[in-house]
């Protein structure tokens, strides 16, 4: 049903459209973020009376994950939603929400977003992109076959991971990295290609992890974020009014977006465990490990980001974490 009223949204465009533009994803037609960008289409067309039309391209189906940012870039489509994260590898700073336990909840991830937009956005401008809101995934999660009750019990393990920071986790605990995009995992899934990962409850449900996995460990680790950008040569072709009326409507596709991911968090949830998944709590033990790593992965991250990742740091403490 959520599938075939987002496919409706994504490719309605009006017929009185003069300007056409792609935005592709990374995630299924009936994710809420892929929802979210349906609902921004739409309402860019409303605003502008159909000036500009928007279409997504939802699950990869234009670009893969890891192409999105430098198709913007580059003017090949103009506008993208990406993990911010995917890039922490080109700059830390795209890193910053998936330090573990940096910002666990939904409040202390809107404090982080807000110190450290301007430096992202000054990092993306520099790429000639403009950032026009960010939606987080619901807290990470541990996701695998057996049970696991203490950092020593992810060893060996065939690791899923998606970025520079889930694999300096695998490095840390001696699991085996397997690098696996979102678009991908329900079919690593299917053939056993891993055993464990981490990720959000809302991708173990796009993924059928029930089908494959036997426990989700809510560690509640941290949330990432992703951004919809936009070429700004694009951006910067447009009449005044349709800027505004573009900018409108992406300020409350993330108030939206931000609603709707805390929303379904625990539906998301209780999906997962309506469906045979046992939904647990880290252990004592789980949880000491975990943020004994996230102290570490916090002090590797600062040292590569300096002092602007400092001020970033200093500035989300400030705001009341």
């Amino acid at each position: 049903m959520f599938a075939a009223a987002v496919a409706v949204a994504l490719v309605a465009t009006p017929a009185c459209a003069q300007v056409r533009w792609s935005l592709p994803s990374a995630y299924p037609a009936d994710n809420f973020h892929s929802e979210n960008l349906g609902a921004f289409a739409q309402d860019v067309a409303d605003v502008t009376g159909g000036k500009l039309a928007i279409k997504v391209y939802p699950n990869a189906s234009l670009f893969p994950a890891t192409a999105i940012k430098s198709a913007v870039r580059i003017g090949q489509a103009q506008m993208g939603e990406v993990l911010i994260s995917l890039h922490d590898n080109e700059d830390p700073m795209f890193g910053i929400d998936v330090v573990p336990f940096l910002a666990a909840s939904y409040d202390e991830a809107r404090k982080l977003w807000a110190a450290s937009k301007p430096a992202i956005e000054r990092k993306f401008a520099a790429q000639g992109l403009m950032v026009l809101f960010a939606v987080p995934w619901p807290p990470q999660g541990i996701y695998a076959k057996k049970e696991i009750n203490t950092i020593a019990d992810m060893q060996g393990l065939s690791w899923r991971v998606y970025n520079a920071g889930t694999e300096r986790i695998a490095q840390i605990v001696g699991a085996y990295p397997v690098t696996i995009q979102a678009a991908d995992l329900p079919q690593a899934l299917a053939t056993g290609l891993i055993n464990a990962f981490m990720t959000s409850v809302a991708t173990g449900y796009d993924s059928k992890a029930w089908e494959s996995m036997s426990y989700f460990y809510d560690t509640q680790a941290w949330l990432p974020k992703n951004v919809t950008l936009m070429n700004k040569a694009a951006f910067d072709r447009l009449d005044k009014a349709t800027q505004d009326a573009l900018l409108k409507a992406a300020a409350a596709a993330e108030a939206r977006g931000w609603f709707k991911s805390q929303d379904k968090h625990q539906w998301y949830a209780d999906q997962l465990a309506a469906r045979g998944l046992k939904v647990l709590p880290p252990s004592v033990a789980l949880k000491n490990g975990l943020q004994q790593i996230g102290a570490r992965l916090t002090a590797e991250w600062l040292a590569k980001a300096g002092a602007d990742g400092q001020a970033v740091i200093d500035a989300y403490k400030k705001s009341g974490t």
